[in-house]
Parts: structure tokens; C-alpha cells; sequence
């Protein structure tokens, strides 16, 4: 069995009150806490290795973070005995509390602390999708938004909360009504005209292109103003919002004016979002999007009789520190399943990739090489023909030894395979070769990720 780096034995916490010293750690720790800023932004607490322990998110950091020093501090049964493992942390400062959710969110999966119970698992923030390329687009809410439904399509997100941007779809829809089904609609349909349209359309909520209902250049307007409007200010509405709710409670209409003020606030958190740029949720947002086709185009290239199903690739990354870490990442049917992801913390050497890829090979593989799991169709690993090689060494101390193993060449993307004297060169467009890009850098963003959302905040790089 593979074992991430950030694990830890579940034997090693002692009660806090037996720790010799804590009290004296604690209140040292509760002085730095004071120094911190009251601004939004995330915290992370170590061990005495330099081992994230837990990872949180705070409104204001100052109060948050010495909250966990003070004598009457209780973290409940599960994170109680964390206190007396902790001996540093440290924070990342962020611009606001939406942010700050989002970095936990993306450390947490990152990183996997011993005492994060949540967002360990794949589910994510949802995005908002609206299909710019159809005759008549449609507005939908995605974790998704690589999926093949969406190419093409306007995404904004992700978004913090998904309640409130289903609650604020609801309520645009009422005043663009736009559609949110999954028909497909082609204008100029004959059959269009015998369709009967959904109940959205009698009560108002949505023009009914299904049915005929209106031209494409109409409804394209009626799209092309909500998406201004959920892409800029709102003032105008909610200032009109605002005033009806204000007039619903002088008039003691106190159920309309709740609900006035509940869309007011689900509108107002459109703003808690952030942007496919800052790469909050990469492993949504940027998978090879045709899995079939790049395993079929794989196997041909590599003339394998067998279809590949399961691929696993391996990279080597540099941190801070002179630490190297090595990486994991696992795909079934062209698709990552996440909770095979492994992070390895280098134990034998420094910034040497060779030994470090042998290291790697040895720890996860182990196992299969007596015979006690299954080697996946596929290894790949991140480098040219000295990182192949160095994995193949590994391999060779094992009894058993895998089907198939390949490593890819960054600029020249050449892949090396295992027997054969010359690297395959394939065209950039290449089904079977954007599948093994697509990997690969999915375990490089794995291994980096963590120290890159580090430094950008510390150097405030970026916003």
C-alpha cells in the first residue's frame, strides 16, 4: 500500500494535559496569534515536523487563530487532541471571506490534513453555464463544467455557495426567462410548433423556444442582458428590490418582505465567486474532455491488444526548502479517481529526480510486485529516457513486473517506451497524446499546487 506524505500515525497525540510543556507552547503560540491581522484569510497549524495538522479558514484571522491557544479552548472530541500536537502555524492572508473559503477548500484537497474531516472528498463549488453556442442557450448549475455538454458554453464560477446561486437562477429566471432544460432546440425546427412547453411557460418563467414561442434573435437579447447582469453591478435591481421590501414591511407585509430580503441576500452573493483563472478547482475545469477516443488512440500507438482502462502517472517536484516531493495521480476510463491520488515526501535524497523516481516506484508498487494488488495498464511517468530508466531499476528489484511502463518528455512531448530503442513522436492534436498531457499534468499541478498557492499569497502576486 502507497502512503501520502501528510499521513501520520493515529497513535502519536498524547493527551493534553500529559505533554510536558504545553501550556508554555500554547501561550507562546496564543503571543503570535495576537500579532496577526484582523483581515480575512487561512491558517494552517504544523506538527513539530513541519506537518500540516489542520487547515481552516477565518472571518479574522487574529481572533480565530488565538481562539485555539486559550485555556477554556474546546475543538470538540475529534480535534481536541490536536492541541497537543501543534507547534506552529501559519497564515495566508486573504482579500476577502469568499477567497479565504476557496484556498481552504483547494489546501484541504491538496493536502489531506490528519484532522480535516471535510472537503477531503471530490465534491467541489459549483460553476454556472450558459450554453452561448446553442440557437437557444440555456442557463444551468455544474460541478462540471468540462464535461463535453459544456464545450463552448459562458462559464462564471466557482461560486461559494451553491443554495444562493440556485435560489438567484430562480429568481432571474423570472424576469429573463431563459430556459434550464436540456432540450435540444434548433431554430427553424418544423416540429418546434407542436411541442408543448413545460409549466415555466404558462406561469411566466421562461419564453418557450421548445414550443416556438419566440424568434432566436428575441431570446438572444433576453440572454445577452442577464448575462450582463450577472457578470456586472446590480445596483439597479436590488436598489428596486430594496425598496419593495421596505414598502412589504411599512405596509405589514411581513412574509413578502422576508422573501424580498432573502433574494436581496442570494443576489448580493453572486459576488462571492472566483474565476477560472485563479485555478481554484483545477481538476474540474481543465480534464481532456474525450477519455474514449485518447484511450483507443493510445492503445494503437503503443500497440497494446488489451483496452487500457486504468493509467497511473508519477511526477517529481522541487518545494521550498529543498524538500522534493514526489506525486501520484490515478485514471480509470480517461477520468481521475481522486481518492487513489497519492503525495509522497521524499526520505533518501534532495533534488536528485532519479533516485527520487526509484523511491517513488518502490513505495506505491510494492504490493503489486509480490502479487498482492494489480499493476494498472498503464505507468506514466513525467520526464524523457533517464526518468524512464530510473523507474524501470525499481521495477526490475521486484518479482513482479508491470504490463506496460512510459514516460513523456516535456517540449519535444516525445513518449519513451519500455523496451522499445526510439521515443514515439505524435502530432500535437493527437487524441492518444493530449490524454497522456492531460495526466501528466494533473500529477505535476498535484505535487505543486500546495507550494504554489503559498507563495502567491506571501508575495501577493496576484490578486
Amino acid at each position: 500500500m502507497s502512503d501520502p506524505a501528510e499521513k501520520m500515525p493515529e497513535n502519536d497525540s498524547a493527551p493534553a494535559d500529559s505533554t510536558p510543556g504545553l501550556r508554555e507552547r500554547l501561550d507562546s503560540l496564543s503571543a503570535r496569534a495576537r500579532e496577526l491581522p484582523r483581515t480575512p484569510g487561512v491558517y494552517l497549524m504544523r506538527d513539530e515536523a513541519g506537518r500540516v495538522l489542520y487547515v481552516g479558514k477565518a472571518s479574522r484571522l487574529r481572533d480565530r487563530v488565538g481562539s485555539y491557544f486559550v485555556p477554556s479552548a474546546d475543538l470538540g472530541p475529534k480535534k481536541q487532541q490536536m492541541l497537543g500536537l501543534i507547534h506552529a502555524f501559519e497564515t495566508i492572508e486573504c482579500e476577502s471571506e469568499w477567497e479565504a473559503l476557496l484556498a481552504e477548500a483547494r489546501l484541504i484537497k491538496d493536502i489531506r490534513p490528519r484532522f480535516n474531516a471535510r472537503l477531503t472528498d471530490d465534491k467541489t463549488f459549483p460553476y454556472l453555464a450558459i450554453t452561448m453556442r446553442d440557437d437557444f442557450p440555456g442557463v444551468y448549475i455544474t460541478r462540471s463544467p468540462s464535461d463535453p455538454e459544456f464545450r463552448g458554453a459562458r462559464i462564471l464560477g466557482p461560486f461559494t455557495s451553491g443554495y444562493a446561486l440556485r435560489e438567484s437562477v430562480q429568481l432571474l429566471q423570472r424576469v429573463f426567462k431563459f430556459r434550464t432544460c436540456h432540450l435540444d432546440i434548433e431554430d427553424g425546427d418544423p416540429k418546434l410548433r407542436f411541442f408543448r412547453p413545460c409549466i415555466l411557460h404558462p406561469i411566466n418563467q421562461c419564453t418557450a423556444p421548445c414550443g416556438a414561442k419566440i424568434s432566436k434573435e428575441a431570446y438572444r437579447r433576453d440572454i445577452d442582458r442577464f448575462v450582463r447582469f450577472i457578470t456586472s453591478k446590480r445596483s439597479v435591481m436590488l436598489r428596486e428590490m430594496r425598496r419593495e421590501m421596505q414598502e412589504a414591511s411599512e405596509a405589514l407585509e411581513f412574509e413578502k418582505a422576508a422573501t424580498l430580503r432573502d433574494q436581496i441576500n442570494a443576489l448580493e452573493k453572486l459576488d462571492d465567486r472566483g474565476k477560472r483563472s485563479d485555478k481554484w478547482q483545477p481538476e474540474t475545469e481543465s480534464f481532456y474532455t474525450d477519455p474514449q477516443k485518447g484511450l483507443a488512440s493510445l492503445q494503437r500507438t503503443l500497440g497494446v491488444d488489451e483496452p487500457i482502462r486504468c493509467m497511473e502517472a508519477i511526477d517529481i517536484a522541487h518545494l521550498g526548502g529543498g524538500e522534493t516531493v514526489g506525486s501520484k495521480v490515478c485514471f480509470v476510463d480517461g477520468r481521475p479517481l481522486r481518492n487513489e491520488y497519492r503525495r509522497y515526501k521524499i526520505r533518501t535524497v534532495d533534488n536528485d529526480d532519479y533516485a527520487a523516481i526509484r523511491e517513488v516506484v518502490s513505495r506505491r508498487y510494492r504490493d503489486a510486485g509480490v502479487g498482492a494488488e494489480l499493476y494498472p495498464d498503464l505507468i506514466l511517468i513525467d520526464g524523457g529516457l533517464g526518468q524512464l530508466h530510473a523507474a524501470l531499476e525499481a521495477f526490475d528489484q521486484l518479482d513482479v513486473h508491470p504490463p506496460l511502463v512510459v514516460s513523456l518528455a516535456k517540449k519535444e512531448e516525445l513518449i519513451y517506451v519500455q523496451g522499445r530503442t526510439e521515443p514515439v513522436k505524435l502530432g500535437r492534436e493527437n487524441a492518444g497524446l493530449r490524454l497522456c498531457q492531460a495526466i501528466r499534468d494533473e500529477a505535476h499541478r498535484f505535487a505543486q499546487h500546495y507550494h504554489h498557492i503559498l507563495r502567491r499569497k506571501k508575495t501577493l502576486e496576484e490578486d
